[in-house]
């Protein structure tokens, strides 16, 4: 090829490049779009109850009461969202049972002058695991409930990460929450605990919006999945004592 024909190739290339890789940019930013569009919801639930002494006609007939959950170092000022989500969820789908909330417990304490007996109860707590039972049996007769829920939010985390970028800024990231709640069902007329049980949630979501999932929708969801486990009528009583695993799922992928 002569010296005229290899300057028309090297001006065709350099004519069609910067229109190949405008195609190119268009590709990825059509790409890029349909996966914003639709975000995936990855979520992963895993369960444990023990079943020692509760049966579905129990909550129908004497009622649940929230007291003050316990958290992690950190978390202290989420105690009383943990206990509203949760208590919100379970007045929702299990209508059977009567649920005081942790305002109306706090507010029956308070008014049957039990607030310093209160405080002790859970001084003792934090050292030993154990409620008092004179003062488990007092709470118990102020909410007017035999059963009172604890609530311990043993783990929370969330961050996101970039997972698609393009021309140094990031148009597609994943976003992870996982927490680990701990609940336990003590009977105030005993001062013995009557159900139990953990779960471990992850959360991923993929999605163009820079936003976190939120500390709320992981403890709704985590509630959902402990409240489901929690005794139904025709359910068959476990033997007492032996831990029940539960079923490890993915809850939503879409």
């Amino acid at each position: 090829m002569n010296i005229q024909g290899k300057t028309a190739s090297a001006h065709c290339v350099n004519r069609y490049q910067p229109r190949d890789r405008l195609s190119v940019l268009l590709i990825m930013l059509c790409i890029a779009g349909l996966l914003s569009a639709c975000g995936i919801n990855q979520n992963y639930s895993s369960a444990q109850h023990n079943a020692i002494d509760l049966s579905a006609d129990d909550l129908h007939n004497q009622g649940v009461a929230f007291i003050s959950p316990s958290t992690i170092t950190g978390q202290e000022e989420d105690k009383q969202v943990l206990a509203f989500v949760f208590a919100n969820t379970l007045a929702r789908e299990r209508p059977d049972i009567k649920v005081t909330t942790l305002p109306e417990t706090l507010g029956a304490i308070n008014k049957a002058g039990l607030a310093t007996e209160y405080n002790r109860m859970f001084q003792d707590y934090r050292e030993t695991g154990i409620f008092n039972r004179a003062s488990l049996n007092r709470v118990g007769k102020a909410t007017r409930a035999r059963y009172l829920i604890q609530l311990n939010l043993a783990n929370f985390r969330q961050e996101s990460r970039g997972r698609f970028s393009m021309l140094g800024f990031r148009v597609y990231q994943t976003s992870h929450a996982n927490i680990r709640l701990f609940i336990q069902i003590w009977d105030s007329t005993n001062g013995s605990i009557v159900w139990e049980g953990v779960e471990e949630l992850n959360l991923a979501q993929e999605t163009s919006k820079e936003k976190t999932i939120t500390f709320t929708s992981v403890v709704e969801a985590s509630a959902q999945n402990l409240i489901a486990l929690l005794p139904k009528q025709g359910d068959v009583k476990p033997l007492a004592g032996r831990p029940v695993l539960g079923k490890q799922i993915e809850l939503s992928k879409q």
